[in-house]
């Protein structure tokens, strides 16, 4: 079936099942691969988007579900203020090591610092539970996320 859903501010055409998962739609329809497979089971955060700014996890969202929904990958994040700032606290704490959770840590840490600009330690781990890290570089993530709220500050 054909389907038009807008990513990264684009309208885009894909022909495929209503049960294909975003996340393939994404890396093997659109070829965006920043967004990445880690469990398949939405419980690592590797493969989050944003759906209307909020958090998704794109192995176990349907593309008949996204509707008219704006979706968001890493591709695009730098595109805002908010995901300019995320993106230049990782680079400056160096926080990747392996680098494969990463695309998915920082789609998280965006929609935070979007609707959360001054977030407590408490609001961190709400909103990071979800990502796992198998280098766990959890210290140096919660250090960027700080920071790139202090960026959003200045």
């Amino acid at each position: 079936m054909q389907y038009v859903i807008e990513v990264n501010g684009t309208a885009r055409r894909v022909d495929v099942d209503g049960e294909t998962p975003l996340l393939w739609v994404l890396r093997d329809k659109l070829d965006l691969k920043g967004t990445k497979f880690g469990c398949g089971a939405a419980q690592c955060g590797a493969c989050t988007v944003h759906m209307d700014g909020q958090p998704i996890r794109a192995c176990q969202t349907p593309i008949a579900s996204v509707g008219t929904a704006r979706i968001t990958t890493i591709e695009a994040i730098g595109q805002t203020p908010v995901g300019q700032h995320v993106q230049a606290a990782w680079i400056e704490l160096d926080v990747p090591q392996c680098g494969y959770c990463q695309a998915g840590q920082i789609m998280s840490a965006t929609a935070l610092l979007t609707h959360t600009p001054a977030p407590t330690d408490h609001d961190i781990n709400d909103a990071m539970s979800g990502n796992l890290c198998r280098c766990a570089t959890y210290t140096r993530i919660r250090a960027a996320i700080k920071r790139a709220a202090d960026l959003g500050r200045t």
